[in-house]
C-alpha cells in the first residue's frame, strides 16, 4: 500500500491550542488618494495605529502597501449597513510601489483638470428668500 503521508513535513500535535490570525482580504472603496496615504470606506472598523497589507488597483495596475491606520470613524449607512471611513498612512513602501502610486495620482489629476477645462461654467440661478 503506497504511504498515505504525502506531506514533506511531518506534522507534530500540539499539546495546548495555538493561536494565530488569518489575513484576509476584505473589499473597501478608495475615496482619495495621495503618494502618503489614502482615504477608504468599509463595512467593518480598523483599529486606529494598526498596521495592514492594502491591495490597491491603480487602473491597469495592482499593487500592495502596507499602512497605519491614522483614524476611524462611522462615516455614513447605506441600506441599514454601517460604512465607516478609514484614514491610512502608507509606510515602508517600496520604490516600484511608491513610483506606482505617484504616477497614478498624477494621472488623476491630469484628467480632473481636463475634465473640469472641458465642463461648462456653473449657471447663475437668482432667487430670494422667503420671509
Amino acid at each position: 500500500m503506497a504511504d498515505e503521508n504525502k506531506r514533506d513535513n511531518e506534522r507534530v500535535a500540539v499539546p495546548s491550542p495555538l493561536y494565530g490570525e488569518v489575513k484576509v482580504y476584505q473589499p473597501m472603496t478608495i475615496l482619495d488618494i495621495s503618494r502618503g496615504g489614502a482615504q477608504i470606506e468599509t463595512p467593518f472598523a480598523l483599529q486606529i495605529d494598526s498596521l495592514h497589507d492594502f491591495r490597491l488597483s491603480l487602473g491597469e495596475r495592482s499593487i500592495v502597501v502596507k499602512g497605519r491606520v491614522a483614524h476611524c470613524h462611522i462615516g455614513e449607512l447605506k441600506e441599514g449597513i454601517i460604512i465607516y471611513r478609514t484614514g491610512v498612512e502608507f509606510i515602508e513602501a517600496s520604490g516600484h510601489v511608491q513610483s506606482a502610486i505617484v504616477h497614478f495620482v498624477e494621472a488623476l489629476k491630469l484628467v480632473q483638470k481636463a475634465a473640469a477645462a472641458a465642463a461648462p461654467p456653473p449657471s447663475i440661478v437668482e432667487g430670494q428668500i422667503a420671509e
